[in-house]
């Protein structure tokens, strides 16, 4: 018999020390799909969605997916936005059910203005549908804040593993596999989670060089190989720029019914992550001495870009996207052949177009969202170098085909340095932010992206050396002490620990 299946997706990195809230706007302006739109735009992507949409025609299911909704990390979810996907996916479960089976992408770091577990809602929303019985799987991302509501609500639970996240396929190919297994009765799965008094741990889930995250999933997997039963393993890095009780690292684990060798397998794996939890296999530089270190190697001489991250107003973790610190500071070191994107600035891109191609004029450039915390505008005399309506897809290799609409977008050229300004607020994990704006980065010296660490996965292979900036004065920067923490449980790592 042909297995009903519910799709749908509703991600959102929260960061509740950004003044930005997330509302329908704030989802209209990076994806929200409904009905038919989620599969002609989603299917042929490296996304979850994309996986889902293959593995219902593997599997023969039927299928229907409302809706998928996916923001740019910001601040909490309004009560509304929430309310409106939440019965988005209701009105769907009740008016075209009953369904075998319920697959949700969601992220597991989601905080609303009136809950701060947003996907725990969802799920109890859909469980005051479904029932008990009907299995619901859900995919998560690796910095997930994992609740036990959440787990309690779910059958199957599985988190990217890699960070880049370029697994995002093959983790929901894994969970629909385990959803099939489910619906047809081989399997009854349960979730196990376990944490520590901690607000961020294994290396914030870097597995881009071996450290605290690969080996904590090495030994993972050594026993869920070792123990009968065992689906499925993940470990979350956690979102430490939440404040709410739950803000931490996981490890969970998907096993054939409540055993509890399950639950002690993600005791044993939080433990290791607690006694690693002061390795790190980065190192964060002020800019100051970012950009000595800069200087240096381009007179010995460069073959391939010098990548600087900025780690602080990373966009990826809520950042504004528009501090003007490692951008003025590159400005002023009259750094060759560089470029830099992107800035969030809808009002300089619009100051570009209006001016016109070749034009050049004195543009006041970023630092407007909070210029207490991210600096203000830099004063700039500069020329634009290249106008465009924003919209591109992704070349991968994470989220490959994606459409991105950046809104009005332009290039300011000031002195040596091409700067992608565009007006909406977007990480810069992909090549295509200055190929799209017509920069070729394999050819410049040097590149600075709004980004934290995914950048690592499209600007890696092409660099000479990265160097990751924090210097502070954003709401993603490393230093929580200087972060206003009132709600998360206490004593906790690093606020009140070594």
């Amino acid at each position: 018999m042909t297995k009903r299946v519910l799709i749908a997706g509703f991600k959102h990195e929260t960061n509740t020390f950004s003044k930005l809230p997330t509302d329908l706007a704030a989802y209209k302006a990076r994806t929200y799909y409904r009905d038919d739109e989620v599969a002609s735009k989603m299917r042929g992507t490296a996304t979850e969605i994309g996986a889902a949409l293959d593995a219902a025609e593997r599997h023969g299911w039927s299928i229907r997916h409302p809706i998928y909704a996916n923001a740019t990390p910001s601040g909490r979810v309004t009560k509304d936005m929430h309310d409106h996907v939440t019965q988005a996916i209701v009105d769907a479960l009740k008016a075209d059910g009953p369904f075998d089976g319920v697959l949700l992408c969601l992220h597991g770091a989601m905080v609303c203005e009136h809950d701060e577990d947003g996907e725990g809602r969802l799920l109890q929303a859909v469980r005051d549908v479904v029932g008990p019985d009907v299995p619901v799987a859900m995919t998560l991302d690796l910095h997930a804040n994992v609740t036990d509501r959440s787990a309690e609500l779910c059958d199957i639970m599985i988190s990217y593993r890699t960070y880049p996240h370029v697994d995002q396929y093959e983790i929901a190919t894994q969970a629909c596999d385990l959803l099939a297994r489910t619906m047809a009765g081989e399997i009854h799965p349960k979730v196990h989670v376990r944490r520590r008094e901690m607000l961020d741990g294994a290396d914030h889930g870097r597995t881009t060089s071996p450290g605290p995250m690969t080996e904590a999933l090495a030994t993972l997997d050594k026993l869920l190989k070792a123990t009968p039963g065992t689906y499925a393993g993940s470990i979350n890095a956690g979102f430490p720029w939440v404040d709410i009780h739950d803000t931490g690292p996981t490890c969970i684990v998907t096993g054939e019914g409540d055993n509890p060798a399950h639950a002690q397998i993600a005791e044993q794996v939080m433990e290791q992550i607690w006694r690693d939890r002061n390795k790190l296999t980065i190192n964060l530089l002020r800019i100051d001495e970012a950009l000595a270190r800069v200087k240096t190697a381009l007179a010995q001489g460069v073959s391939a870009p010098i990548v600087l991250a900025d780690y602080a107003d990373n966009p990826g973790g809520g950042g504004y996207g528009d501090a003007t610190r490692l951008l003025g500071a590159m400005i002023e070191a009259d750094l060759p052949d560089a470029a830099f994107g992107t800035i969030y600035d809808p009002e300089a891109a619009l100051a570009c177009k209006n001016a016109g191609l070749g034009s050049t004029f004195r543009l006041e450039l970023g630092g407007k969202v909070d210029p207490a915390v991210q600096g203000g505008p830099l004063s700039l005399m500069g020329t634009v170098t290249a106008i465009t309506d924003g919209k591109f897809a992704m070349e991968g290799p994470m989220t490959r085909g994606t459409r991105v609409d950046m809104g009005p977008a332009a290039v300011f050229s000031v002195g040596r340095i091409d700067i992608v300004i565009a007006s909406a607020r977007y990480q810069n994990y992909d090549r295509m932010y200055f190929k799209s704006m017509g920069i070729d980065p394999e050819k410049k010296k040097v590149l600075g992206v709004k980004s934290a660490h995914h950048f690592r996965a499209a600007y890696g292979p092409i660099s000479s050396q990265i160097m990751v900036v924090d210097d502070g004065g954003g709401v993603t920067s490393r230093n929580y002490k200087d972060l206003d923490y009132k709600n998360v449980r206490r004593p906790v790592f690093p606020l009140d620990m070594d």
